[in-house]
């Protein structure tokens, strides 16, 4: 996501000598798209239900509305930022801001499930491009350490309170306009950013030879949608079904190819040796399981809740306070101490989260298991940026900050998918071997305490992985400019 922000951007930034005059309105201008990007993550959570009902959208497929701008964003999101350096920053941020709110107004005005699905595919293609070339923008607009830092700073709290802002937005217009307008909400906050980036934002970009690793960038994204799709399928076929194997298979097969690319490029989509350290591979592997297991977590949440974001806010706040205790503790500590606790931690949440019934009050089961998960996951997300970047080479550090926004929009995708066809395979098991007036009701929440179980065992191996796999110490952590912005 920082692309080339230790090494090809330094000669940009030298020939800055003289601090431009309006790089904080600019940086308020990159707050807003950060914002919007972010925000589409979680504000058509809220809408689910709704858009579910209107457009007839089955259970196996409801997940699709979130998956596939999750799928697109980190499939796309480390070649979106190779487009973005070498076509023109500012230039590809003006066009996936255009073309990102033209996705939003198509799925607002969504007629089926299909339009909305394939809007929210563009809108997180767009925003593949939007978030790194942002983020660059960052980079060369703030030259002096202690400001860019505060402007990092600004980056990463926008990040950090966007889900928030997007599950209490989501209540509110599902409730008092339309679930259509967690969507074209999107119009008019883009039109604003594009005008201020034609004003307030200088175009940069690298110079030199282009070159996209076009295969690596199709081969993975094909593999990961076939994963996806047949999660899905497993739903409706079973498991054993030869069209669930078959994609299974296939999407590990491209994912395999895509190794085998990765290993034979000259200049590769995602460099092996970025992954295969121990320390920067159980960071990465750590964000995709905690992407896996929270985006399952507000599916199933949501539904179960049937209210208003705001039943989401002690969640966001409590990542928040955590997050600015960890990010205090961390220098002393160390990352390994942090992410074990905190995975503990949010595991025990999701276990805490399999108690909810039918007449379980909000005050006495989910809010307890929202404070412990949140407070947690605070701990977990602070050391993900630091550790990605612990001995890695200045021409990989873009690559490997990318990768945990990457990381956690893939294992988001794949969790939704796959935390969703389990619970809705547990649901039709138990309607199916119960009887009673309240069979379904009942039956959809053994659904969703399935899939927190499952989302609970996902964490325990986070965790078990991080205390095996990461050694690093608080020495070992990068410092002052090596520091990637969070989220």
């Amino acid at each position: 996501m920082t692309a080339q922000m230790q090494t090809q951007l330094k000669p940009l930034v030298a020939a800055e000598e003289v601090p431009d005059p309006r790089r904080f309105r600019a940086l308020a201008v990159i707050a807003i798209a950060q914002l919007m990007i972010v925000l589409d993550a979680s504000v058509v959570t809220i809408a689910l239900p709704s858009a579910q009902r209107a457009l007839h959208i089955s259970v196996a497929n409801r997940q699709w509305a979130l998956t596939a701008y999750t799928l697109a964003f980190g499939g796309l999101l480390l070649i979106g930022g190779r487009i973005a350096d070498f076509v023109g920053r500012k230039r590809m941020f003006i066009i996936s801001l255009i073309g990102f709110a033209c996705a939003s107004a198509l799925g607002g005005l969504a007629q089926d499930a299909a339009m909305l699905f394939a809007a929210r595919a563009l809108q997180g293609s767009f925003a593949a491009i939007m978030a790194p070339a942002s983020l660059a923008l960052l980079t060369v607009t703030f030259t002096e350490p202690k400001e860019r830092a505060r402007a990092f700073g600004v980056y990463g709290a926008v990040a950090g309170s966007g889900a928030a802002i997007g599950l209490v937005l989501g209540g509110l217009l599902t409730q008092y306009a339309s679930w259509r307008w967690t969507l074209l909400i999107n119009v008019p906050i883009a039109a604003v950013a594009v005008i201020g980036t034609v004003r307030e934002i200088k175009e940069s970009k690298v110079e030199g030879e282009v070159h996209y690793d076009i295969p690596g960038a199709v081969t993975v994204t094909l593999g990961l949608l076939s994963l996806v799709y047949g999660f899905t399928r497993a739903e409706t076929n079973g498991w054993s079904a030869p069209l669930t194997v078959g994609l299974l298979a296939l999407g590990i097969l491209l994912l395999a190819a895509f190794v085998v690319i990765e290993r034979a490029s000259d200049n590769p989509l995602l460099p092996l040796r970025v992954v295969l350290d121990r320390n920067r591979g159980a960071s990465f592997l750590a964000s995709l399981l905690v992407g896996l297991s929270l985006f399952g977590m507000f599916l199933f949440l949501t539904y179960y809740l049937q209210l208003s974001g705001f039943a989401f806010l002690p969640f966001s706040a409590g990542i928040i306070v955590s997050a600015m205790v960890a990010s205090q503790m961390l220098p002393r500590t160390g990352p390994r101490v942090l992410m074990t606790v905190g995975l503990l931690a949010a595991m025990a949440g999701m276990l805490w989260f399999t108690q909810i019934g039918l007449h379980t009050s909000y005050v006495t089961h989910v809010l307890p298991a929202e404070i412990v998960m949140s407070l947690g996951l605070g701990f977990v997300f602070v050391p993900f940026s630091s550790t990605a970047l612990i001995g890695v080479a200045p021409h990989d550090a873009g690559v490997a900050s990318a990768l945990v926004n990457a990381t956690q929009q893939v294992g988001g995708s794949l969790g939704t998918s796959l935390l969703n066809t389990v619970a809705a395979s547990a649901t039709a098991s138990y309607i199916a071997s119960h009887q009673g007036p309240l069979v379904r009701a009942v039956g959809n929440i053994h659904g969703y305490t399935t899939g927190f179980i499952v989302g609970a065992i996902v964490l325990g191996i986070a965790t078990v992985s991080t205390v095996t796999l990461l050694k690093a110490s608080r020495n070992d952590l990068p410092v002052g400019d090596h520091l990637p912005a969070m989220g």
